[in-house]
């Protein structure tokens, strides 16, 4: 936790195979008026690995019951959460089961569903969800050095992918094999037109992982949702533009300044 002590309270929550360091370029812009909590999932970054139970994770509600958990723990009410990737539906999730604790949601970089089908288009077929499930699974260190790269974007700054493939690494592969089917399997597309908070969606120009077709159908049926496309390309805004992701986010906050 850190930032304003008196603040309204930001939590930040990351996506599949990262931690809270994914956050830090954004973190200052917000900590300077808000009170910012950082955690990792069961399973990721330093966490208690010793607490993670496949069957626990093996659905995104486990992962929702961990944000109103920490919430509970530390006596947060109204708060806006901010979910990466995955964690945006786990937000929706658990402004669903605890509306008194989350009062508004931001959603980087969203996808309720990765699986295209008749009349939507999630980025990917079942065959390359499959084969990326695969992959990851017969060799995971294989797949994180692969993938992190397509996922991360902006093949001019190597580095960027490469700590995707490090944090991807760092975590342990069985764990990372539930999380990923957690992840790329979930459809959570009938859940979106229950989101009665304020909700921010943050799209990039170019994401390989969520389309731009995905922001817009998210934004349809989030009632009275905003929708920002950052000027960033790739699947980690926080990391690729951290600038326009912290002021998109305090616009959002801070609409009448």
């Amino acid at each position: 936790m850190t930032g304003r002590a008196d603040g309204p309270v930001v939590v930040l929550a990351h996506g599949f195979g990262c931690d809270q360091n994914m956050w830090r370029l954004t973190v200052p812009a917000l900590a300077d008026r808000y009170r910012v909590v950082l955690f990792d999932y069961v399973g990721s970054g330093k966490s208690d690995l010793s607490a993670w139970s496949e069957e626990r994770y093996s659905t995104l509600a486990g992962y929702a019951q961990d944000v109103v958990d920490i919430c509970e723990e530390l006596d947060l009410r109204q708060v806006t959460f901010v979910g990466h990737s995955v964690s945006a539906m786990i937000g929706m999730l658990a402004a669903q089961a605890a509306p008194e604790r989350i009062g508004s949601l931001v959603m980087v970089a969203p996808s309720p569903c990765y699986i295209d089908s008749d009349g939507y288009r999630g980025g990917f077929s079942a065959e390359d969800i499959d084969e990326l499930l695969a992959s990851l699974e017969s060799n995971y260190l294989g797949w994180s050095a692969a993938m992190a790269p397509v996922i991360m974007g902006n093949p001019e700054r190597p580095e960027l992918g490469e700590e995707l493939a490090n944090s991807f690494c760092a975590t342990d592969p069985d764990i990372a094999r539930v999380f990923a089917r957690t992840t790329f399997l979930t459809d959570s597309r009938e859940d979106l037109e229950s989101v009665s908070v304020r909700t921010l969606i943050l799209e990039c120009s170019n994401d390989a992982i969520a389309p731009r077709e995905v922001g817009a159908y998210v934004h349809a049926r989030i009632a009275g949702s905003t929708l920002v496309t950052l000027p960033a390309t790739g699947h980690c805004p926080q990391l690729s533009a951290p600038q326009a992701t912290s002021a998109a986010i305090l616009d959002f906050l801070e609409p009448s300044q």
